[in-house]
């Protein structure tokens, strides 16, 4: 888990907490605003669902919130940051048939009725080969090459 540098998450009981969960607590990276912004993300999404309750009445409801949460979160839910993709489409290499047939489905759409299409012909976006929290620069790229090289 990923936490922010706040009292209430430094704290003994909150550490404590987290143990007796079997959560591993980390904290970002000094000097780096956004070191946890796929954490972010996830937390967006999962208080703007419409079952989501400002208050659980116990552990046991917020671990069963969770246990229909983070199934769709990973199998049902489209990313647009993962060109619509599933992460389990992504990790278990279904995402190029995806793709494939989703062209299909465009292309089809595309000979029925161009004129709907005015800018272009549409294309799905591809599938991402990297996603990155700070997509290296081509200068950092060129010093870790040096490094490698050196080493």
């Amino acid at each position: 888990m990923v936490a922010e540098r706040g009292t209430s998450m430094t704290s003994k009981p909150v550490t404590f907490m987290l143990a007796d969960l079997g959560v591993t607590k980390t904290h970002s990276r000094p000097h780096v605003s956004d070191d946890n912004p796929y954490s972010e993300s996830q937390f967006k999404t999962l208080k703007y669902r419409p079952e989501f309750l400002d208050r659980f009445g116990s552990i046991q409801d917020a671990r069963a919130f969770c246990q229909v949460f983070f199934p769709w979160y990973n199998h049902e839910h489209h990313h647009r940051g993962i060109a619509l993709l599933t992460p389990d489409m992504l990790h278990y290499g279904m995402a190029g048939a995806v793709i494939e047939q989703r062209q299909k489905v465009l292309d089809r759409a595309y000979a029925r009725n161009p004129e709907r299409f005015t800018h272009a012909r549409p294309k799905h976006p591809p599938q991402p080969t990297a996603v990155w929290i700070n997509p290296p620069t081509p200068m950092a790229e060129k010093k870790v090459e040096l490094v490698l090289v050196a080493s």
